[in-house]
C-alpha cells in the first residue's frame, strides 16, 4: 500500500512542488488525492504514475511527428514545430528507408520522401538536424529493422557537432518483434534481428545513458486492428522478450532496464484507454521485480510515449478529427503519459499541412495549460469504474501472457518468437480487426460521419502534396556523396561489418558507427547484413 509520508517527501523534493495550484474558482489543489494507505504515484507498482509529482513538475514532452520529402524539407518543419512550442522532435522516415533501401534502389521508385523523410547516408542526417542543438533537444526516431544503422548515423552526427554521446537524449523505436506481428517492415529473420536490438541496448547503456535504445511499441499493433487488451499484452510480452534476450546476452537487468521505454496508442474508447495505461504500469512493475529480479526502481517504472489513433481518423468530415484527437490526447494525459504526439486532422488524406500540424500541437497546449488536467496526478484514481476496468484489463492480459509462456515452455522470448513464426499474433490481430469492421458495417459501432450523421460538408481541405522533383534531388545528393566519399574507407568499413556480423559474440554498433562515419549508405550496410543473416519471408498461414 502507499506510504503517504514517503510520497510527500518525494513530492516536495520535485521541481515546482511549492507552486500554488488552483481551479479557476480559486480552490487550491493537492498533488494527489486518495485515502491513507491508497496507492500513490511514484511508488511501486506505479499504477498511478511513475513520478510523485507527475505534471506538477514538468508537463509531458510535446513531440510532434514530422518527416517528408528531403532532409531540407523536414528540417524546416522541425524548426517550425520548435518555434511553435514543441519540446521534442519525432522523425518519420519514408518507406525505402524503413525497409533499408537506398533511394536509388529500383524498389524505391515513386516512394522517396512520400511517407516520411529519405535518409540514405550521414549527409542526409547532417542536413536533417542542421542548426538544431542535439544536446538541447530530445529526438525520437520511428524506425525498426535498420534502427541500429540510423542510430549509428545520429551518434556520428553528435560526435562531429561537438555533442558528447552522454548528452544525446531521445528514443529510437528499434522494436523489431512487433514488425513481424503487425507493421511488416522487417528485413532479417527474428533471431539476428534481436541481436541488433540487444547490441544497441548494450551500446547505449555504456555510451548514451540518456538515450532509450528501444521503444517497445503497441501503437502499430493497435493500428493493425488489435483490441486495447491485445495491444497491451502483446506489447508487454515483447518487452519481456527483450529483457530475456538482453539478459541471455550477459547484461544485468538493472544496467538496461531504466532505459527501456514504451509507445502506446490512445484510441477513442476514453476510459478503456486510461485503464490500459494504468494496468500497463502495474504489470510491468510486478514482472520486472518478481520475475526478472530488478532492484532499481527505474527498471520497474514503465514510461511511455503516446500517439493518438491514426486509424480513428476519417477522410469523411475530416474536421471532426479535431474532436477525436482532443479526447484521445486527454485520455493519454489522464493515463499519465510521458510524451505525446497528436495527429493532425488531415492525416487520413495526406501528410499534414503546416496549419494542421500546428493545430494538433495547440490541442496539447490547451490540455496542458487550460483544462487543469495536469494539476493532479491520476485524477481518476479511485473511480469505481476506472479501477475495475484497470483490473479487468490486467486479468485479460495475464491470460495472454500465460498462453505465450506455455508456447515458450516457460520463456516469454521463445513464446513470442514461436507465436510469430506460427502466425499466431497475426491471426489474432486479423480476427479482432474483422470483428470491429463487422460492427461498423452493421451499425452497432457508430463512426460519426461514416456510418451515421453523414450529412455535412465533405469538401476536402487543402492537403500537402510531395513534388516529384523531391526524388530527383535525393538521387542527385546520393550520387554526389558516393562520388566524393573515400572508397577505401567504405570498403574497409563494410569488410569489418561483415566479419563482425559473422561472429555472434561481437557487438555490431562500433562497426556500424565506423560505417556511418565513412558515408556508407543504409542500403550498403543492410546488404552486408542480409548476406550474413538472411532475409525473412513470412510463412503462409492457411
Amino acid at each position: 500500500m502507499g506510504d503517504r509520508q514517503t510520497w510527500q517527501r518525494m513530492f516536495e523534493e520535485s521541481p515546482g512542488a511549492d507552486e500554488v495550484v488552483e481551479t479557476m474558482s480559486g480552490i487550491p489543489l493537492q498533488g494527489v488525492y486518495g485515502p491513507d494507505g491508497a496507492e500513490l504515484p511514484g511508488q511501486w507498482p506505479y499504477t498511478r504514475g511513475p513520478y510523485a509529482s507527475m505534471y506538477r513538475s514538468k508537463v509531458w514532452t510535446m513531440r510532434q511527428f514530422a518527416g517528408f520529402g528531403t532532409a531540407e524539407d523536414t528540417n524546416a518543419r522541425f524548426k517550425a514545430l520548435l518555434r511553435n512550442g514543441g519540446s521534442g522532435l519525432s522523425t518519420a522516415f519514408d518507406m525505402p528507408t524503413l525497409l533499408g533501401c537506398d533511394s536509388d534502389h529500383q524498389l524505391a521508385r515513386g516512394e522517396v520522401g512520400r511517407a516520411g523523410v529519405a535518409i540514405d547516408t550521414l549527409a542526409d542526417m547532417e542536413i536533417l538536424f542542421a542548426d538544431i542543438d542535439l544536446g538541447a533537444v530530445s529526438t525520437s526516431m520511428t524506425i525498426n529493422s535498420p534502427a541500429a544503422m540510423v542510430l549509428a548515423m545520429y551518434v556520428v552526427l553528435g560526435d562531429r557537432t561537438g555533442v558528447e554521446r552522454r548528452r544525446l537524449s531521445g528514443t529510437i523505436q528499434n522494436d523489431i518483434l512487433k514488425e513481424y506481428q503487425a507493421q511488416k517492415e522487417y528485413i532479417f529473420p527474428p533471431r539476428p534481428s534481436l541481436r541488433l536490438v540487444t547490441d544497441s541496448i548494450a551500446f547505449c547503456s555504456v555510451e548514451m545513458p540518456r538515450w532509450h535504445p528501444v521503444s517497445i511499441s503497441g501503437y502499430h499493433i493497435r493500428e493493425a486492428g488489435s483490441t486495447a487488451v491485445q495491444e497491451l499484452a502483446f506489447t508487454l510480452a515483447n518487452g519481456f522478450g527483450y529483457v530475456e534476450a538482453a539478459m541471455a546476452a550477459g547484461q544485468l537487468v538493472d544496467s538496461f532496464g531504466p532505459r527501456l521505454s514504451f509507445f502506446f496508442n490512445s484510441h477513442i474508447d476514453f476510459f478503456e484507454e486510461i485503464a490500459k495505461f494504468r494496468a500497463a504500469r502495474r504489470i510491468w512493475a510486478r514482472w520486472m521485480r518478481d520475475r526478472y529480479h530488478a532492484a532499481d526502481p527505474r527498471s520497474m517504472q514503465l514510461r511511455f510515449h503516446t500517439q493518438t489513433a491514426g486509424v480513428s481518423l476519417t477522410a469523411q468530415q475530416p474536421e471532426v478529427n479535431l474532436s477525436r484527437v482532443a479526447l484521445e490526447a486527454l485520455a493519454a494525459v489522464l493515463g499519465g503519459t510521458q510524451s505525446l504526439h497528436t495527429d493532425s486532422y488531415d492525416e487520413a488524406l495526406a501528410l499534414p499541412t503546416d496549419k494542421a500540424a500546428r493545430l494538433a500541437l495547440r490541442t496539447q497546449q490547451v490540455i496542458a495549460h487550460e483544462t487543469g488536467a495536469a494539476s493532479v496526478a491520476d485524477p481518476l484514481g479511485g473511480s469505481w469504474f476506472v479501477e475495475e476496468l484497470t483490473d479487468e484489463v490486467e486479468r485479460q492480459a495475464e491470460a495472454i501472457f500465460a498462453h505465450l509462456l506455455e508456447r515458450g515452455h516457460g520463456s516469454m522470448l521463445d513464446g513470442v518468437v514461436d507465436a510469430i513464426e506460427e502466425g499466431w499474433f497475426q491471426a489474432e490481430i486479423a480476427e479482432a480487426a474483422y470483428r470491429f469492421e463487422r460492427k461498423v458495417n452493421d451499425g452497432s459501432r457508430v463512426i460519426v460521419g461514416v456510418n451515421r450523421y453523414t450529412e455535412g460538408d465533405d469538401d476536402p481541405p487543402n492537403i500537402l502534396a510531395i513534388d516529384p522533383v523531391v526524388e530527383q534531388r535525393q538521387l542527385q545528393r546520393l550520387a554526389e556523396v558516393k562520388q566524393r566519399r573515400n572508397d577505401d574507407a567504405v570498403r574497409a568499413a563494410l569488410e569489418r561489418l561483415r566479419r563482425e556480423a559473422e561472429d555472434p559474440t561481437v557487438n555490431l554498433m562500433p562497426a556500424l558507427v565506423e560505417a556511418a562515419g565513412a558515408y556508407v549508405t543504409l542500403g550498403e550496410m543492410v546488404g552486408v547484413l542480409t548476406d550474413v543473416f538472411g532475409a525473412w519471408v513470412e510463412p503462409a498461414r492457411v
